[in-house]
């Protein structure tokens, strides 16, 4: 049953059970003894273990399983959290097969992974988009955090850390257990962009394991080489199942939709990039647990404030400069030999390069999330999707730096100088995704806004036509029929209402046309059209082409400011309109040598209702998006000035 909970509680419900399945996310990651993968909810390309299909199909049938159960993400992380429960307490199973720490381990990491991103997901749905970017970014932060730890129950059982786990499970469990009261209150109903992001993480996976299972004999047959060529080269054969996986992955991704696409590459280059650091530093602090967990859990809250910022951006950038700059520095220091960080154990640099990739990473996955939520796609891309793209690139890249480099006895497919570069091209490839999503986000907006705007329109429109119709409307109907019977003056008065009314009923049901119903027209040939002995005109030599939309409403401001200086400079004043054909915009003055006014004026008549020149002039001008400017002193005549871009 689903209990009836305060609106403005469940964000911070949702935020704790993230906070609690992360903690089981690190007991799930802890068991497979403390070796780091940037595989997030299911194995890349030779992860798996054992031979036969069901062993590597475990990880990929829960994945897709908690996929596309996303939507009751708190039962996925309590079901996570009882098998995590086994993982603590290894007592609770007699006599476990030689697999068991691996099944756990794959049926526990995919379901708390994918749970936790799914909170993420409900709370950048619900518009707690700080909560939902610090949510999602501890889907990979206590990842590292249980990679961290040494594995304890069957291959190296540690009381301490046994200790850990216990705690861990127990406020996991706790954390995770009010989401459950509510369950799935307010989820998105079910629709094919929901599915998309499902379907193609499944499939992603899926292909994945297939061709990580591809012997080496297999293999060989395939691309018509020889299988002594790939036994002795065994990069080559790494590079292979890495580069078809990703070519086809990213075919499937796009199933998802091109901003799926390219968070997946964001995201995924990242975690790539910060795979062979944190584990030479790992390996350089294997003696010091309480160290390098503090350095983690150092790394995680601050990628987790640079989340929860507005500018979460920038903070991410920030931060992987930070963590290539560190990279690269330990390179240098170790003469291009990263074994001598971990064979002498430098401490204090290890510890800086924990923190700062851990951060990087945590910053890069909170805000690479709200990039994806309003397509649906962050428990599906920022889970399984990357990963598959993260381990594969690990078999790819080191084809291009000539095969990897002597590392020692530390496992190090590229080197140090090479994830700095590739944590460069991450901080360069978030600021790029972060530019892309404000560009679509303001247009958007603007498109938003632009509809409110005609809604608004139109809402006011339909309020005037009912006093109008009833007031102005018959009176103009009388005059055009009274008025004709009168003849000579009277005859051409009722013509002008006749004129007048057909206009104003055009206007009120929004059909207001220009003349001839053109889609273009001259500006410079209607200007010159308003000139008379009292009135000059100057413009440029060419015409000036705008759309006649444009033009009418110009002309009605421009035939608006000459009757100004008719009824207030007199008869006898002269006026002169000068156009001048800009790049990106039109500007026409109207000068005359009348009396001026006072500045004032123009504030006290629209005080006092008089809005001739707001509504005829201003408003015309602005709702083209352009600026009038009127200058008027008493003796000096006025200018009006308009400005209209095109």
């Amino acid at each position: 049953m689903i209990i009836a909970m305060d609106a403005r509680a469940q964000p911070w419900w949702m935020a704790l059970a993230g906070l609690g399945g992360g903690m089981l996310i690190a007991v799930a990651q802890s068991s497979l003894g403390g070796g780091f993968t940037p595989a997030v909810g299911v194995a890349g390309p030779d992860l798996f273990y054992g031979t036969d299909l069901y062993t590597p199909m475990t990880p990929v049938a829960v994945t897709v399983l908690a996929l596309f159960l996303v939507r009751w993400w708190p039962y996925l992380l309590a079901a996570g959290g009882l098998v995590c429960v086994v993982i603590a307490w290894p007592q609770l199973v007699t006599d476990p097969p030689v697999l068991m720490f691996y099944y756990q381990h794959a049926v526990a990491f995919p379901l708390l992974v994918i749970g936790v991103l799914g909170a993420a997901q409900r709370l950048l749905d619900t518009g707690a988009a700080r909560l939902g970017a610090i949510v999602a970014g501890l889907a990979i932060g206590f990842g590292f955090f249980g990679a961290a730890l040494h594995n304890v129950g069957y291959q190296n059982p540690n009381t301490a850390l046994h200790s850990w786990q216990v705690l861990l499970v127990v406020l996991g469990l706790a954390a995770v257990t009010p989401a459950l009261r509510w369950g799935m209150s307010g989820d998105r109903a079910w629709s094919w962009q929901l599915l998309r992001p499902a379907v193609a993480g499944g499939l992603v996976v899926l292909v994945a394991m297939l061709f990580a299972m591809l012997g080496t004999e297999r293999l060989a047959e395939l691309f018509g080489v020889s299988y002594r060529t790939l036994a002795i080269y065994p990069n080559a054969k790494s590079a292979i199942v890495g580069g078809l996986t990703l070519a086809v992955a990213v075919l499937l991704v796009l199933i998802a939709g091109l901003w799926p696409l390219a968070g997946t590459l964001t995201a995924g280059l990242t975690q790539l990039a910060v795979t062979v650091p944190l584990t030479i530093a790992l390996a350089a602090t294997v003696d010091s647990l309480a160290e390098r967990g503090t350095a983690v859990l150092a790394g995680i809250a601050i990628g987790a404030a640079g989340a929860a910022t507005r500018h979460r951006m920038a903070a991410a950038v920030a931060l992987t400069i930070g963590a290539a700059t560190s990279v690269l520095v330990a390179h240098s220091a170790t003469s291009g030999q990263p074994m001598k960080l971990a064979g002498q154990y430098g401490l204090i640099p290890s510890l800086f390069i924990i923190a700062l990739t851990c951060a990087a990473a945590t910053a890069a996955i909170g805000a690479t999330a709200p990039v994806l939520a309003p397509r649906g796609a962050v428990p599906a891309v920022l889970g399984p999707i990357v990963s598959v793209f993260a381990v594969a690139g690990l078999g790819i890249t080191p084809v291009f730096d000539g095969g990897a480099r002597d590392q020692g006895r530390l496992y190090a497919p590229i080197p140090l100088d090479v994830a700095g570069v590739l944590l460069l091209a991450g901080a360069a490839a978030i600021g790029g995704l972060g530019v892309a999503h404000h560009i679509t986000s303001r247009w958007a907006s603007r498109k938003q806004a632009e509809l409110i705007r005609l809604e608004a329109a139109a809402a006011e429109r339909d309020r005037l036509a009912r006093p109008i119709h009833d007031g102005v409307l018959q009176v103009l109907a009388m005059v055009q029929r009274e008025g004709s019977e009168l003849g000579g003056t009277g005859a051409q008065l009722a013509a002008l209402a006749g004129e007048q009314e057909v206009a104003l009923r055009n206007l009120l049901s929004g059909n207001a046309t220009t003349p001839g119903g053109e889609r273009s027209a001259d500006l410079r040939g209607r200007l010159n059209a308003l000139a008379s002995p009292a009135v000059e005109f100057s413009g440029p030599v060419d015409p000036v082409p705008l759309p006649a939309a444009t033009t009418a409403e110009i002309l009605a401001a421009v035939g608006a400011a000459l009757d100004n200086v008719r009824q207030h400079a007199g008869p006898s004043a002269r006026a002169w309109i000068l156009l001048e054909d800009e790049d990106d915009a039109v500007r026409i003055t109207i000068r005359d040598d009348g009396p001026g006014f006072d500045p004032d004026r123009l504030r006290v008549a629209a005080r006092s209702g008089r809005l001739g020149v707001e509504q005829s002039i201003r408003g015309r001008i602005s709702d083209l998006g352009g600026t009038t400017t009127i200058t008027s002193r008493p003796g000096i005549g006025t200018e009006v000035e308009l400005w209209v871009p095109r």
